[in-house]
């Protein structure tokens, strides 16, 4: 089974309304004014799935400093995956900065979203290795057995509008203070996974996970060998940042990153599956 694990579908309102956004919305403003942005809505990506053979999408809006515009894209995910229930599973957008994050979760759950995420610590304002702003956020996401998505990026190597300056020192310390949280850490983590070839971080990082997003920008093919080798495979979520990549981009990296068939099943849908039976769900 292919499934994307890092998807965003955006309200038309969003576009429509962007320039207004951007002027009270800087990460929203930085990561839509660039040379790689695109927008897609649902019916954009589920003809998207449909031409590449993709047939499970994990989705999210944008996250916000706004709770209001978190709200706002959480609407249009609970609707499209009330219109697509096999197709597609909706994480909510919160900002854990902000009163009513837990409500505005639990209010998801209830509407069927599966996750929390893709959340952007630096955009919405929150430091991912303080505890004290962190503890509510896994607290709810305990209650209602939710995994976390969150933005982390390599702390070396070019810039990009949106990397941020959450990587895996940040990341590590997450998972160090919520070691109850099941966390996947977009874009490989900036690279957190290799550090589970030290015996005590592989424990430490036991409930972290690692999706693909974004690696025709970022790494060679090779680096799927490299995480085989560290023994993080099995934790690794074919994920592509749809609309601004999608399928057809990552064809080349998994027909030469040295996986063989069983391999490529487990990353390309095999793990998430996995992830998902462990939280029961």
């Amino acid at each position: 089974m292919m499934i994307d694990t890092h998807v965003h579908i955006y309200p038309p309102e969003l576009v429509c309304d962007q320039e207004l956004i951007s002027r009270r919305e800087p990460h929203f403003d930085l990561l839509t004014h660039n040379s790689v942005h695109k927008w897609g809505t649902a019916e954009d990506l589920i003809a998207a799935m449909d031409a590449t053979g993709v047939e499970q999408s994990w989705v999210f809006g944008f996250a916000f400093r706004d709770p209001a515009l978190c709200a706002l894209c959480n609407d249009y995910v609970i609707a499209a995956v009330r219109r697509w229930p096999d197709r597609l599973k909706g994480f909510a957008v919160v900002n854990p900065g902000r009163r009513g994050f837990a409500a505005e979760m639990e209010r998801c759950a209830a509407a069927g979203l599966t996750g929390v995420g893709e959340l952007f610590p630096q955009g919405q304002g929150f430091d991912l290795d303080d505890r004290r702003q962190t503890w509510r956020l896994t607290a709810a996401c305990a209650d209602l057995n939710m995994p976390l998505c969150v933005h982390t990026a390599e702390p070396v190597g070019h810039d990009y509008a949106g990397k941020g300056n959450v990587g895996p020192k940040e990341a590590a310390q997450f998972c160090l203070d919520h070691p109850e949280t099941v966390v996947i850490f977009a874009h490989f983590g900036g690279g957190l996974w290799l550090y589970e070839t030290m015996p005590e971080m592989r424990m430490y990082l036991r409930n972290a996970w690692y999706d693909t997003a974004a690696w025709p920008y970022l790494y060679g093919a090779f680096v799927m060998a490299a995480a085989k080798a560290a023994g993080v495979l099995p934790k690794m979520l074919h994920g592509t940042d749809w609309p601004i990549l999608d399928r057809r981009r990552y064809e080349k990296r998994l027909s030469s990153c040295g996986l063989d068939d069983t391999e490529l099943a487990a990353l390309t849908g095999g793990n998430a599956l996995s992830l998902l039976a462990r939280m029961g769900r």
